[in-house]
């Protein structure tokens, strides 16, 4: 038998690649009432919301009194902590605290794009903070720096407008991950349905049905419409339908909202409000928003109305805060409720606000609202209570070995809970 020929091969190679990178993400703190906030006590803190970067939770600690005894007379201290479940957590971190006056950003600190002799810092466990000081090192529960800011120079810095303080921070979660390698490499762009649609409105083929709203004529698709909202679907479709569901007569709608709506069905987006209305001004943009807010509700639109009360909440003013909050309490919106009732109770707004025509129409169309407003001002004025975003309550005391500046502003307080009432 005749031994097979056994013929040698070349040596064989392969490759892959280790590739560890930092995986960013963003957060911003805004702190109102900043000096509310003082006298909360040592060690006491306000949180921001928690926030997702790489996989884990985070939130941002502001301690107005100092974390620790012997910074209590002089600094205020921030801590950015792991806030989920985690073991050995490598990260960078990066704070920029807003110059409100508008002529920059100053970074506090940042570890980003600067040598770091040990590598990043880990985080043992949750619950671990990365403090930021910037006198001493320490190195006991934390990895960082020691003293944020000293009080005196933030309280008469542009950093502190309106009584209100603004921070921004990054956290870059490193991780590391293997890879083999890349024989060939395909760019695949962004998902544009939302265009292909959009296109679909403004070219109006295949249009099957019309809508007037104040004398204009608008062409839409039923199947577009009936995908997008459950109201449209049994409008168009269901044992309900309108008789006539090619031509449909919408009242009680201004004719730009129900171009925004229409723009949102089809583009997933919002459009330019004031390309839509012409008006460039904030109190434009607000009312847009309302009238949005209501029509999203009536059409089931969750998306949409959730993006119009973010809007709305980041916009509550003296102007705009009565009839935002009625328009909150008609189509059971709760969080922006609670935003309004809260800026409504604060001492310095009250006044205010009470002055405006839109609290008028607040109490004809939503008295049982004002029993709820009387709670938050009693709130303050019993207690001083300030409460974040998160729902934690601290008791400012603020005041004197007299006692003399609660004393006052309980006073003050107390007075406008008795004009309120009166004004019931």
């Amino acid at each position: 038998m005749e031994k097979p020929i056994i013929t040698p091969s070349g040596p064989t190679s392969s490759s892959s690649s280790s590739v560890t990178e930092t995986i960013n993400g963003f957060h911003d703190f805004k702190i109102m009432g900043y000096s509310l906030s003082k006298g909360i006590g040592i060690g006491k803190y306000i949180a921001s919301e928690t926030f997702d970067v790489g996989g884990y939770s985070w939130a941002i600690y502001f301690y107005p009194d100092g974390k620790s005894l012997e910074d209590n007379s002089f600094y205020v201290s921030l801590f950015i902590a792991l806030a989920s479940q985690g073991n050995d957590v490598r990260a960078l971190f990066e704070l920029t605290l807003l110059d409100q006056s508008g002529n920059h950003n100053h970074k506090i600190h940042t570890h980003f794009g600067r040598p770091l002799e040990t590598g990043p810092y880990t985080l043992k466990y949750r619950g671990s903070m990365w403090c930021i000081y910037s006198d001493f090192n320490c190195w006991s529960c934390c990895r960082g720096y020691k003293r944020f800011f000293k009080r005196t120079t933030l309280e008469t810095s542009d950093y502190l407008k309106d009584d209100c303080l603004q921070v921004h921070c990054c956290v870059g979660v490193v991780k590391s991950h293997t890879e083999g390698p890349k024989v060939y490499s395909i760019p695949v762009p962004v998902s544009d349905i939302g265009q292909h649609f959009g296109q679909l409105l403004e070219s109006r083929k295949g249009a099957d049905v019309k809508f007037q709203v104040n004398g204009e004529i608008f062409a839409a698709h039923k199947l577009v419409l009936a995908a997008r909202s459950p109201v449209f679907r049994a409008q168009l479709f269901g044992q309900m339908k309108d008789q006539n569901t090619e031509f449909i007569n919408i009242v009680e709608m201004e004719v730009p909202v129900f171009k925004a709506l229409l723009h949102f069905l089809y583009w997933d987006s919002l459009p330019d409000f004031e390309e839509l209305t012409g008006l460039s001004s904030q109190w434009a943009s607000t009312v847009m928003f309302q009238h949005l807010l209501a029509a999203a509700d009536q059409y089931g639109l969750e998306r949409l109305r959730l993006l119009c009360e973010s809007s709305l909440c980041d916009s509550v003013s003296i102007d705009t805060v009565s009839t935002t909050l009625a328009l909150a309490e008609q189509h059971h919106c709760f969080q922006l409720k609670s935003v309004c009732l809260k800026f409504v109770a604060m001492p310095k707004n009250l006044r205010a606000v009470m002055q405006t025509d839109g609290f008028d129409y607040l109490k004809e169309s939503c008295p049982s609202v004002l029993t709820e407003l009387l709670e938050y001002v009693a709130r303050f004025s019993k207690h001083s209570v300030f409460i974040n975003r998160s729902g934690n309550e601290g008791l400012l005391d603020g005041s004197d070995v007299h006692g003399r500046r609660v004393k006052q502003r309980l006073y003050e307080n107390l007075l406008w809970v008795k004009i309120l009432t009166n004004d019931l």
